[in-house]
């Protein structure tokens, strides 16, 4: 994407017994691994019945499905690689079924040419740390996941719960393990402090502690509690805010700009130019949240702009297609953007 944007013996195959276009039945051999696939009482299979507009009935370590012709052959694909999961020794959420039905929904829309084949699996990045292996859910995660192991700079831009701060912590998380970086710098903004932070108590961990909490969230997920704060002790896992990153070259390391939104001009040109030898910069934000005082410009807004097909530097721009959080967030995102749309069309009729 460089200048664009964009365990238990392994049990056999799940067997399939075709009996017409639209009906079929997956056996599996292990009766343990099937009922973990299908979750307690089968609530996996209701809900890749309430997505995909299907008919699952399990019976023993089998399941018929029935529907149209479409929407059987994802669910197929779903069930074929949340089984390899539970193989693999990871159990499977809610979340891990709706992200193998996003997948295999996505994969069917992107056949846009006679010569292309529908994949028998499905086959989504991952990035794994100690602790953690986690999966994209949507295209635009998989093309994200794709862009942080491609690019030294990669900008992660779209609405709240599209998981690209978590995703690009995760990354950090993953090349400070693999010895590709010798640290891990997360930076964010205060707005809400004015960057003046000295009347805050405590030191200065204290002091930006609650502006990037997120932050300290996904890395305990990634990191053993005990080995993330030695690291902050030691200087492995440093918390910079963002107005002392001045004057510094940031060299090994994996740098991760969170809210960048709410950046000035200056701001993002700064951060930008940290950037050392063997660096990984991550950054990420909303344009539609920014918190700056009125008619201040956005760094961020600003740097995609100018940055546009700078070579080395990836885009990936995340929609309301791509909340990972409830259901209803993405609704509430929709809502939003649909509002601020009528809103700025009636902005531009008084002009």
């Amino acid at each position: 994407m460089n200048g664009h944007e964009l365990v238990s013996s392994p049990a056999r195959r799940p067997q399939t017994a075709a009996t017409d276009s639209n009906h079929f039945v997956l056996t599996f051999e292990n009766n343990r691994f099937a009922s973990e696939l299908f979750g307690q009482f089968d609530q996996n299979l209701k809900l890749l019945e309430q997505r995909l507009q299907v008919d699952a009935r399990a019976r023993g370590n089998s399941v018929t499905i029935s529907g149209d012709v479409t929407a059987t052959s994802q669910a197929r694909r779903a069930l074929d690689y949340l089984y390899d999961r539970v193989q693999k020794g990871a159990s499977v959420e809610a979340s891990d079924v709706e992200g193998a039905i996003r997948m295999a929904v996505a994969a069917d829309d992107q056949l846009q040419l006679p010569t292309m084949e529908r994949k028998a699996k499905l086959s989504m990045t991952q990035i794994s740390t100690r602790k953690k292996t986690i999966a994209a859910r949507t295209p635009t995660q998989d093309a994200y996941m794709r862009a942080l192991e491609r690019s030294e700079l990669v900008f992660g831009v779209g609405p709240a719960g599209t998981g690209k701060t978590y995703l690009a912590v995760a990354h950090a998380a993953q090349l400070l393990e693999r010895g590709a970086v010798d640290r891990i710098i997360l930076s964010r903004p205060a707005v809400e402090a004015g960057e003046r932070l000295g009347f805050l108590p405590g030191d200065m961990k204290d002091k930006v502690d609650p502006y990037l909490r997120p932050l300290y969230d996904a890395l305990y997920d990634m990191i053993p509690g005990d080995k993330v704060e030695r690291a902050i002790t030691a200087g492995v896992i440093e918390i910079a805010p963002l107005a002392f990153m001045r004057g510094r070259t940031l060299a090994n390391a994996a740098v991760i700009l969170d809210e960048a939104q709410n950046t000035t001009s200056m701001q993002m040109k700064m951060f930008l130019t940290r950037l050392g030898e063997n660096a990984r910069m991550m950054i990420t934000g909303d344009p539609s949240q920014v918190d700056l005082p009125r008619g201040v410009k956005s760094g961020l807004v600003e740097a995609l702009h100018i940055l546009k097909g700078v070579e080395g530097i990836s885009v990936v721009r995340f929609s309301d297609a791509d909340v990972v959080r409830h259901p209803l967030v993405g609704r509430i995102v929709r809502a939003y953007d649909s509002q601020y749309a009528v809103h700025q069309e009636s902005e531009e009729a008084d002009r």
